[in-house]
């Protein structure tokens, strides 16, 4: 596949982008655009926005990719993943809407106090952007390997052409051009995905329904695993529960995504986004699982062998399969990582805006000088994820999905603490200073036990469960160096 052809498309899609963020933010370009488009967002397109940015370059390419060694294990891992949108639906969204919040740690101020709050949004701030940074390098390390290191273009160059592509389009509209941008680039993501299925059946000589039953007599489909509870890492309990609590971190509890549903007029539309988002988020990963059995099964009857997993659909998809296939390809792996590097950039802007900033207890929220401000702090988010990208080149050795979960299973851990602590134990108040101190040391021992399970615990290893451990340290800790609340001590009294 020609890499200018590629090139010339991805060009050709970036100019799309940037059309529509002129075109929504002409009119008004100020922050509460920006951090909340408004509040008049329109449901249906958050939720189809929303997939988008859920799934990602990382469920494109690395979930395929692990069908080898894995089989449809994943799927276990996603049925936790909806059990938690139901949670954070029918919990966390009307806490939210009820408290009319901007960024969503401003609950833990108002619930723990204000060093728990900043401790909260700092955990976000330093969780996206590893994560947000590990998926965009999904993307980066493919366009280097199929289009750029053919004109010589250094690695990093790669990675600041992506991150200023981002920026041109996201640093007016922010959230109101995100919405509608991310519904453009999940068309893109489930087209490809499907049309990726039709050129691969083509190319293996079966119909749909022939690669169907190729899929379910190979070994890939395997779904459930319920032995060795003990050593093994896919086993169902640790997978679902590991989906559940991760997807309450990594969305409800990240201002990422919950703040396209707090960009919606009120709760019912919210939770509407929220309950059509699941049913669709569910569905897709069947698709990505049998992209991946596909894929297998192409590469073992013409002998392809690859270096990564990461690397089989992008080899496949762009030296194999035509012209037409590779540039579907790669508009649906363009789409699925800046669908989530962009939404995470906009996240990560309003969160320092606000909990740090203070952008929500200032009259003048719209100035010139706060809105220029809001634009410096974009900047610097975008420069510090190229740093991130760059430094986890260096040292990744590894499928791209499992390190974005193990990084969300230590990162996250504390927040699931933190509100647990604010929404259920209403008696005591925590010791606020010591809070940080709380939040750093859980993700210490966790890492400690993760190292030594097998010979402390008889055997028994972890997998992304460790993040309810996390959440537990955390929470025994701030109940440890609590007190009792005014209000209990006064009952007393």
């Amino acid at each position: 596949m020609p890499p200018g052809i590629l090139l010339s498309f991805i060009i050709g899609y970036f100019l799309v982008l940037i059309i529509i963020s002129w075109l929504t933010s002409r009119k008004s370009s100020d922050n509460d655009t920006f951090f909340v488009a408004n509040r008049n967002s329109k449901w249906y397109l958050v939720a189809f926005g929303m997939i988008g940015t859920a799934l990602s370059g990382v469920t494109f390419i690395s979930v395929p990719g692990k069908v080898n060694t894995d089989s449809f294990a994943y799927f276990q891992f996603i049925l936790g993943n909806a059990a938690g949108f139901i949670i954070i639906a029918t919990v966390l969204l009307p806490l939210y809407y009820r408290m009319k919040l901007t960024s969503i740690y401003s609950y833990i101020e108002h619930a723990l106090g204000t060093w728990s709050y900043k401790t909260a949004a700092a955990i976000f701030l330093v969780s996206r952007t590893i994560g947000s940074s590990f998926r965009l390098y999904l993307v980066v390390i493919v366009l280097q390997r199929f289009i750029f290191d053919s004109y010589h273009i250094p690695f990093a160059v790669t990675v600041i052409i992506c991150l200023a592509l981002i920026w041109s389009y996201t640093f007016k509209g922010g959230l109101k051009t995100i919405i509608i941008t991310d519904s453009l680039q999940t068309f893109f993501l489930v087209s490809s995905v499907f049309l990726s299925i039709f050129f691969i059946c083509r190319s293996l000589h079966m119909s749909i329904f022939e690669a169907a039953d190729a899929i379910k007599n190979s070994s890939y489909s395997k779904i459930f695993f319920f032995t060795d509870f003990m050593s093994s890492k896919l086993h169902f309990t640790k997978e679902f529960l590991g989906g559940l609590f991760i997807t309450v971190g990594m969305t409800g509890l990240d201002q990422d995504l919950m703040q396209k549903n707090l960009s919606l007029s009120n709760i019912k539309e919210a939770q509407k986004n929220m309950f059509s988002f699941t049913g669709v988020f569910v569905v897709i990963n069947i698709f990505f699982l049998s992209v991946g059995a596909l894929l297998y099964l192409y590469a073992a009857k013409y002998g392809i062998k690859v270096d990564k997993s990461d690397y089989l659909y992008p080899t496949i998809a762009l030296n194999y399969l035509g012209t037409v296939p590779a540039i579907v390809f790669m508009l649906g792996l363009t789409a699925a990582t800046f669908a989530t590097t962009d939404s995470a950039l906009t996240a990560l802007t309003t969160s320092f805006c606000v909990d740090f900033l203070g952008f929500n207890k200032k009259q003048d929220i719209n100035s010139k000088k706060m809105v220029n401000t809001r634009h410096y702090v974009h900047i610097a988010f975008s420069g510090l994820m190229l740093l991130t990208i760059i430094l986890f080149n260096a040292v990744n050795n590894d499928a791209v999905v499992g390190a974005i979960f193990t990084v969300a299973s230590y990162t996250y851990g504390p927040l699931l603490g933190l509100y647990s602590f604010g929404l259920f134990v209403k008696s005591r108040q925590v010791n606020d200073k010591l809070t940080p101190v709380v939040c750093v040391a859980a993700p210490a021992i966790c890492y400690f036990l993760n190292l030594h399970s097998a010979t402390l615990l008889g055997g028994y290893t972890f997998s992304n469960e460790i993040i309810i451990i996390n959440g537990l340290i955390t929470f025994i800790g701030l109940l440890l160096f609590s007190k009792p609340s005014r209000r209990e001590q006064l009952a007393k009294a």
